[in-house]
């Protein structure tokens, strides 16, 4: 089965007129014909059974046949991470985290931040992609670039939290987390990690110290850890 993704299509529809850009992919790509069965997602939990019925341009519409919904994650994981100097490395982790499973990524703005821009569209872009080649029918939630402390303030205190840093400090290892809250925020510093003052701040907000073993990891590496450590505890 190869997955398509269309965010305006909804679950009662009949029919529907699937967007010029992945029309592109399926007609000039895959070569799909009139009456060939294609499956799509609205990123939102639906899976469409589909037929290609005309084609108008470079526009496909379909008729759906079967309409299948999947439970989501009964465990929301949300990752806030800095982005690194690197683009290619963020964008291995947002294909990496998107196929394991998360819910929510958010990249932040730290201290010792290395990139302070960040070109959303094609992140996600990305995750759309991974989304599909992993056959999964959630699209995670990309957030815009924040500062730290604002996103510390505005994230919602029912979530279970917790910061990863390299500080010498009593830590909780993923391991051994015993979680019953329905969504788990996770932060991920950038290279030259969180400074002091932030480890505190986030301290200071209820989030709890996480430890990721013994060895130093990079941004990307830090952050998939943390996306496959859940996975494995049963969490998503």
């Amino acid at each position: 089965m190869q997955l398509f993704y269309d965010q305006h299509i909804l679950p009662e529809a009949k029919t529907h007129f699937i967007e010029a850009e992945e029309s592109k992919h399926i007609l000039r790509v895959l070569r799909k014909q009139v009456g060939d069965e294609i499956y799509m997602t609205n990123g939102n939990g639906y899976l469409f059974k589909s037929l290609i019925t005309s084609i108008f341009g470079k526009k496909c519409q379909v008729e759906i046949v079967d309409v299948t919904f999947q439970e989501p994650p009964k465990t929301k994981l949300h990752i806030a991470i800095a982005p690194t100097k690197s683009s290619d490395r963020f964008e291995f982790f947002l294909e990496k985290a998107t196929e394991i499973g998360i819910s929510e990524i958010t990249p932040l703005l730290t201290k010792n931040s290395e990139r302070k821009r960040l070109n959303l569209a094609r992140c996600e872009k990305i995750i759309q992609s991974a989304m599909k080649q992993s056959k999964r029918v959630y699209l995670p939630k990309l957030n815009e670039l924040v500062k730290l402390d604002n996103f510390l303030e505005t994230l919602d205190p029912k979530v279970s939290k917790y910061i990863a840093h390299c500080e010498d400090k009593d830590k909780i290892e993923l391991n051994a987390i015993k979680h019953s809250i329905n969504t788990i925020c996770v932060l991920i510093g950038p290279e030259g990690d969180f400074s002091a003052e932030e480890i505190d701040l986030a301290l200071h907000h209820a989030f709890l110290p996480l430890g990721l073993g013994s060895k130093r990891l990079r941004t990307e590496t830090a952050g998939i850890y943390v996306a496959l450590g859940f996975q494995f505890l049963g969490y998503l």
